[in-house]
């Protein structure tokens, strides 16, 4: 499998690494030539000099030829952009970091659903450690086929989860709503700029981000 990563941030090179040891085809995206010598002492993998939010760049990787675009950049900006444009190029896959959580909304509403945020991962992690907690990571628990989706309700969302048409095996597990969780029932109403969280499989995916994205139909 190929892994493409945009920018060389210190989580970049760890997964990078990782990858490598598990015999996967890696390239790395920086546009400093000091850090690209710099790592290439520690680790052989492809190397690209340049900006990765540029089509043009971004196309020498061969996104079809490419299972992940990572986007780790020290940039929340330049990760949100990369991402976007990777998307319309055919990378299968997209992850987006940011730092600032007020772009997560954003992320959600863009279409870019593999979002994280570390340092509001590590933090949450450390003081459930603090008090006496080693929570599993709810990733662990998704066996098989299973995955997650999300997006930001619209206008044409609001109303009855029950009206919502979802692919078969798809089901709303929570909203968030003015930084609230609702656990929802089938009374439960869609507010406009919920928050919406499904469970599906992963063979859905691509029905639901044609369904619920309205950026969906643009892409190339």
């Amino acid at each position: 499998m190929k892994a493409v990563f945009v920018g060389a941030s210190p989580i970049a090179v760890m997964t990078a690494r990782s990858l490598l040891e598990r015999k996967h085809e890696v390239v790395i995206i920086e546009r400093e030539k000091d850090k690209i010598d710099a790592i290439s002492k520690e680790i052989d993998c492809g190397f690209l000099l340049g900006d990765g939010s540029k089509p043009s760049l971004l196309r020498e990787t061969d996104p079809k030829k490419t299972d992940v675009l990572y986007c780790l950049s020290d940039h929340d900006q330049t990760n949100i952009i990369a991402s976007l444009v990777g998307r319309s190029l055919g990378f299968a896959r997209v992850v987006t970091q940011i730092e600032d959580p007020s772009y997560q909304h954003i992320c959600i509403e863009l279409g870019l659903d593999a979002t994280i945020i570390p340092s509001q991962t590590i933090g949450r992690h450390l003081a459930d450690l603090f008090e006496g907690r080693d929570p599993l990571e709810l990733s662990t628990m998704f066996r098989y086929d299973t995955s997650t989706y999300s997006f930001v309700a619209r206008q044409e969302h609001v109303g009855s989860i029950a009206d919502l048409s979802l692919p078969k095996t798809s089901r709303i597990i929570c909203l968030y709503r003015n930084e609230d969780l609702i656990i929802p029932d089938e009374s439960e109403k869609i507010e406009r700029g919920d928050e919406v969280i499904l469970i599906t499989r992963q063979k859905y995916l691509e029905e639901l981000h044609k369904q619920l994205d309205p950026a969906a139909g643009d892409e190339s």
